[in-house]
């Protein structure tokens, strides 16, 4: 019963946006079309996020040492978003809501990743806080 309930509470509080954030929750049936939902919203989280990070890897082409950061760092988030993603949905673990609330989890976490992302591509020149240089 403590699985269901803190189930319940996790799917309560996921913001309400990411139910309303296309028409494909509302058209969902079952839960394997919510996860598919849940999957398919991340894929375009994820395939933005990898557009941003190309980008800046343009900007980094002259800069070896901090490419080298930017790839480890991007790494490091990679292992961290897993990890989080795994820790938030034990609750859980082994039911059918698991792939759909690993999948916003990760969504949420790659949004939050290409806001990063847009702001470093806003760097403006001379801004020495910002590790991305000004676009030419």
């Amino acid at each position: 019963m403590k699985p269901a309930i803190l189930t319940a509470a996790m799917v309560l509080a996921m913001p309400a946006f990411a139910f309303a954030q296309d028409k494909c929750y509302d058209a969902a049936k079952d839960q394997p079309a919510l996860n598919a939902c849940a999957d398919a919203a991340f894929k375009k989280s994820d395939k933005k996020l990898n557009e941003l990070y190309k980008q800046i890897e343009v900007r980094l082409k002259d800069d070896a040492d901090s490419k080298k950061l930017l790839v480890q760092a991007q790494r490091d988030w990679v292992k961290f978003r897993d990890a989080e993603c795994s820790f938030q949905t034990t609750g859980a673990a082994g039911g059918s809501m698991m792939p759909m609330l690993v999948a916003q989890c990760m969504d949420s976490l790659a949004q939050s990743r290409v806001k990063d992302f847009e702001g470093y591509l806003k760097c403006e020149e001379g801004d020495m806080s910002c590790p991305v240089p000004a676009a030419n």
